[in-house]
Formats: structure tokens, C-alpha cells, sequence
């Protein structure tokens, strides 16, 4: 797995924190991303156990992220925001949080998280 990837799915786990708690589908997301990130066996390891305790936005690795990765990272937590089913405001406030941690300036924070919303709710059965 790439270093870039293990920060993205540790970001991840940052979000699927955001409501203050790790729920099942949250989890399976995770272990779909760590399938599709191509993660050995050491490094899922590394990301379930990472994942056990709680994180905060706090503990997204900022700097292991290039600017493609930051905007892709947004895409994904939007997703994984709606995962149960619907984005509750906690975890819409911590995508805003995220997009200013990420310095992603507003307009365009605005438009790659519509855009990721609209998917989410088109997609919403699959999730």
C-alpha cells in the first residue's frame, strides 16, 4: 500500500469517528478500502488496530497528503458520512472541519463535497 493511501484510510477512520462512534458499516467501508488500496496483511493489521480507538480530525496526517489526495480524501468521507444510511450534522460539521484543515479554499471545498453529497444520495442502496 502506498504511504499516500495508508493516510487516506487513516483520515478515514478520523471521519468515521466524527459522530463518536465506529459503526459496522463504518468498519466495512474501511475493510473495503483497505481491499481496494491492495493493503498486505501487516499494514490491515496496522489500520484495525488503528482504528479501535477513537480518533479526531486532530489525527488526520495532513502532511502525508498531496493536493489530489486531500480532495479525494474529501470525496470518500462524504461517502462514508452517509454510509448508515444518512449524514447526521455532527458529521457534516466535520467535513467543513476537514475541508479547512485540508486548506481547500471554500468554493472549492463547496463543490467537491456537493458533488460527493449528490453521489452519496444517488448511491444511497449501494452503500
Amino acid at each position: 500500500m502506498h504511504d499516500e493511501n495508508m493516510a487516506i484510510v487513516k483520515s478515514l477512520v478520523s471521519v468515521a469517528w466524527a459522530d463518536g462512534s465506529y459503526a459496522a458499516e463504518e468498519r466495512e467501508m474501511i475493510e473495503a478500502l483497505i481491499a481496494a488500496f491492495d493493503a498486505n496483511d501487516d499494514e490491515a493489521k496496522q489500520i484495525r488496530d488503528y482504528a479501535e480507538v477513537k480518533k479526531t480530525i486532530d489525527d488526520v496526517p495532513v502532511t502525508d497528503l498531496s493536493a489530489d489526495d486531500r480532495r479525494i480524501l474529501v470525496q470518500h468521507a462524504v461517502l462514508l458520512t452517509y454510509v448508515d444510511g444518512k449524514q447526521d450534522e455532527t458529521e457534516k460539521a466535520f467535513i467543513g472541519t476537514l475541508c479547512e484543515k485540508l486548506r481547500i479554499p471554500g468554493d472549492e471545498a463547496k463543490t467537491i463535497v456537493d458533488a460527493a453529497e449528490a453521489r452519496a444520495k444517488r448511491f444511497l442502496n449501494l452503500l
